[in-house]
Parts: C-alpha cells; sequence; structure tokens
C-alpha cells in the first residue's frame, strides 16, 4: 500500500470502512441508549440515522463514479463545490474531528480499565489515565512512522478480532431474550422519567453519528483502490453489516434487562450488561474486546488523520510542510501535528465533568460540516449533470438521495443544540491561521468576498463560544 504498485482491494477497501466505523462508539450504545429512550423512540432513531447515513453512503459512491479524479474524497469534494476556504474548513474539520475520536479512544480505554481498577483509572480522566494515554499515543506514533503497510496489515486482523466479542454479545442475548421484559421498556422504562418521543430520539442523535462516522474510509484512501467502483461497493458494503450489529447491540439489551439498569451501566456498557446476563467472565470478555478494537480504531484513525493533511497539502489547502514524507512514505509532519493536538485534548479531559460523553459529542458534530458539504456536493453534480454523460437516467435518482443528505445532516446540526456549534467555531478560528499560512505561501487572495462572510461568522461563533467558556456558560 505504500509502494504505488500495490494497491487495495474490495475485501481491504470494505474492512477500512468496518475497521473505520467499529470503534468505540459500538461498545457504548446501550448505556446511552438507554438512559434517552425504550425499544420503540431507539427504532424511530436508528430509522431516522440509517437513512440520513445510508444516502450519504450513496453520495460518497456516486461521487466515487462520477468524479474519479477528486482522490482522498471528504474534503477534496467540498473545495470543487464550494472553494478554497470551505474546502479548507471541511479539511481541518473532519482531521480535527478524527484527532477528537482518538482522545475519545483513549478515555474509553481509561474507562474500561477503570472498571478493573477503579482508584487508578476512574472514569478514564484521572492522571494516571492521562499519562498511560500519552504513552499509548507516542507508541503508536512511532510504530506508524516505521510505515504504513505494515499499520494497513494489523488494521485487518484487528478488524476481524474486533468483531468475535459483539457476536458473542449479540448470540448471549438472543438465547437471554425475555419478550415481557422487553414490552415493558417498549415505550420507555416505568421506572424512567417521562420525556416526549421527540426529546428522547433527539437524545440519541450524536451517538448515531459518532457510531457511523468512517463511513468514507474507503473513499479517503480512494488513491490506493484496485478499481474506482470498489470504493463506492465497499461503502455500501461495510454500511449494511455494520448497521445490522449496531441495531442489535442497541435493541437487545431491552430484552434482558429494565431499562434504568441499562442506563445506570458504566462505560463501556456493553461489558456490564453482558456481565448482567452471563456472570463476570462477560465483563472481561467484552473488555478485552473493547481494548484490542479501540486500539485497533485508533490505529486506522492516526493514519485517516495523518492522510487527510497529508492529502489537503498536497492540493495546496493546507501548509507545505505537511506535505513531506519520510523514508517509509508515512506523512511524517502531519502525524506529528496530529498527535501533539490528541496529546493536548488527552490532557485537557482532566478538567471536563464528563470527558467520555463530551469527547464523542465534540467528534460527532465536527464531523458533520464535511458530510453536510458532501452531500451539497452530490446536489450540484446532479443538478449539473457533470459526469452523468452516459448514465443521464442517474441524475434525478442521485439529487434526491444527496438532498435527503443535506436535510438529514442539517437535522443533525439542530440536534445537537448551540452548545457544540459554538465550540466548534472556537477551535475552527485558531485553525484558519493555517489557511492563511498556505495561501500566502501560494501568495494568493486570502479570500472571496462571500469566503469572508463565511470568516466572519464563523469568527462570531468561536467569540461567543469563547465568551461562554470564560464565563463558564459553556461547560465542557
Amino acid at each position: 500500500m505504500a509502494g504505488s504498485q500495490q494497491k487495495l482491494t474490495l475485501f481491504s477497501l470494505t474492512a477500512m470502512v468496518v475497521g473505520s466505523m467499529v470503534g468505540a462508539g459500538i461498545f457504548n450504545l446501550p448505556s446511552r441508549f438507554g438512559t434517552a429512550t425504550g425499544p420503540f423512540g431507539a427504532i424511530i432513531a436508528w430509522s431516522i440515522a440509517g437513512t440520513g447515513m445510508y444516502m450519504l453512503a450513496r453520495v460518497f459512491q456516486a461521487l466515487a463514479e462520477k468524479k474519479p479524479d477528486i482522490d482522498s474524497g471528504v474534503f477534496a469534494y467540498a473545495k470543487a463545490g464550494f472553494g478554497n476556504y470551505m474546502g479548507f474548513l471541511s479539511a481541518f474539520g473532519y482531521w480535527l474531528g478524527s484527532c477528537l475520536g482518538n482522545v475519545f479512544y483513549w478515555v474509553l480505554i481509561g474507562s474500561t480499565l477503570g472498571r478493573f481498577f477503579p482508584s487508578i483509572f476512574g472514569d478514564g480522566s484521572s492522571a494516571t489515565a492521562i499519562i498511560v494515554s500519552l504513552i499509548g499515543i507516542w507508541a503508536f506514533h512511532f510504530m506508524i512512522l516505521r510505515g504504513v503497510e505494515q499499520a494497513a496489515f494489523i488494521n485487518t486482523i484487528v478488524t476481524i478480532a474486533k468483531i468475535v466479542p459483539i457476536l458473542v454479545f449479540i448470540l448471549a442475548l438472543i438465547l437471554f431474550f425475555n419478550f415481557t421484559q422487553f414490552s415493558e421498556n417498549f415505550f420507555g422504562g416505568a421506572d424512567m422519567p417521562v420525556k416526549p418521543l421527540v426529546a428522547q430520539v433527539r437524545d440519541t442523535m450524536l451517538i448515531t453519528v459518532f457510531v457511523f462516522l468512517g463511513i468514507e474510509g474507503a473513499s479517503v484512501y480512494s488513491r490506493f483502490a484496485e478499481k474506482r467502483s470498489d470504493v463506492g461497493s465497499a461503502t455500501i458494503l461495510g454500511f449494511v453489516g455494520v448497521t445490522g450489529l449496531m441495531v442489535a447491540v442497541t435493541l437487545l439489551p431491552y430484552a434482558a434487562l429494565p431499562q434504568s439498569t441499562v442506563a445506570a451501566v458504566q462505560q463501556p456498557s456493553m461489558a456490564g450488561v453482558l456481565e448482567a446476563v452471563v456472570g463476570h467472565w462477560g465483563a472481561v470478555f467484552i473488555s478485552i474486546g473493547v481494548l484490542v478494537s479501540v486500539l485497533g480504531a485508533y490505529l486506522a484513525w492516526s493514519l485517516i488523520c495523518a492522510e487527510v493533511l497529508f492529502a489537503a497539502a498536497k492540493s495546496e489547502d493546507m501548509p507545505r510542510m505537511f506535505a513531506a514524507q519520510n523514508g517509509n512514505r508515512v506523512p511524517a509532519n502531519a502525524l506529528w501535528l496530529t498527535n501533539i493536538v490528541v496529546s493536548l485534548f488527552v490532557i485537557s479531559t482532566y478538567w471536563s465533568r464528563d470527558a467520555f460523553n463530551f469527547m464523542l459529542d465534540m467528534t460527532s458534530v465536527t464531523a458533520l460540516l464535511p458530510y453536510l458539504l458532501v452531500a451539497g456536493y452530490g446536489v450540484l453534480l446532479a443538478r449539473r449533470g457533470e459526469g452523468y454523460e452516459t448514465t443521464p437516467e442517474q441524475r434525478g435518482r442521485d439529487q434526491i438521495f444527496a438532498w435527503i443528505a443535506v436535510v438529514y445532516t442539517l437535522f443533525m446540526f439542530a440536534a445537537a443544540g448551540l452548545k457544540y456549534v459554538l465550540l466548534v467555531a472556537v477551535l475552527f478560528v485558531p485553525g484558519t491561521i493555517l489557511y492563511i499560512w498556505a495561501r500566502r505561501e501560494q501568495k494568493l487572495i486570502l479570500f472571496t468576498p462571500a469566503e469572508l462572510i463565511v470568516f466572519a461568522v464563523t469568527l462570531i461563533g468561536g467569540l461567543i463560544g469563547a465568551y461562554g467558556l470564560l464565563t463558564g456558560i459553556i461547560t465542557p
């Protein structure tokens, strides 16, 4: 893969999608959904999320086919459709979301170890947990510097290894399925606070975005694909398989335990649920699966982080220094910046009230802007008919898919709430320094009039967010 002669097969690309998607989120679904809603609300939530993300997957598939010349997917589509600054914001947002996701992985490792060593690791944001995380981050950093090819091989092995605990969890809960318990929980457990169905569904939305992150895993690595058509196929195959797993993991605990018990389980909640059903070995088994899965997903996302910065620098959307590769063809400067930023965010979790859910939600929100711009580009392309010269009959269908994806991502922003949107703006404002640096290097005009308006809105949002943080109105 590192060399130009090595290409990824459909199986390897699908493993990339599954490996990117089945990370930490799936192990936290029972408690996060149990806190928010019963099975009825969960079914509605997955219907919305599944439809929206399926449409987004179809947009990625269409763009891979209609615009085969655009490599490394996500931000390149935003730039092609909406100009340089929006392309930069998409690249920076996607990279930042990937960094925050990597922070979340280390918090989850800490909270998993905290299940067995509560006084040492706590909820994953204790001083010891942070030190262990920092050692892990830099151990991975130096391993990846030795070569991407070796890391991609490990990712395929880990993808297989982490599916096993999830399948065992699903099979065990099917065996212990209690229909009476499921029906008592169906519209919300009797011992849970009463809240409207709309609020129940809204409270699950950010976790559904988080668990679907990675759907573009094949698109990011499109330049390594044996066949361009495999990129779209891998995206759909990975999506369908992973969605089935996530829906099962969410709904089956309602048939084993009261909703209030599911809601109260410590994260990773899949371990606690299986422990309640089969005994202590269940928690140990899932916890080992979590650690393998999370370390594997961390590896995949470290690669994606560096690849996004590298590709953005190659296309002159980021400073040239991030396009540098070492002797193993690894984008070394991009990897250094990524892991410095991840380390700083990990240290910041020490002051967070609920580092676990805060990092999860921040990761979800930062991914929404790149997804929105990809969906928007899908609309533009279908309306103009670009790439549809030989398949004009697909235009109408693809435009509908892209519009649904646009509406879905806008709905997700609304569900996230103003707090997270402002916090993302706080991060985007200093990030714009990289854009200005890159434009200065090329001696190009900084902003067009339209881009200046976008920057002004971002700046105002960032200042409001910063004021909220300083005064305590907004708490992480």
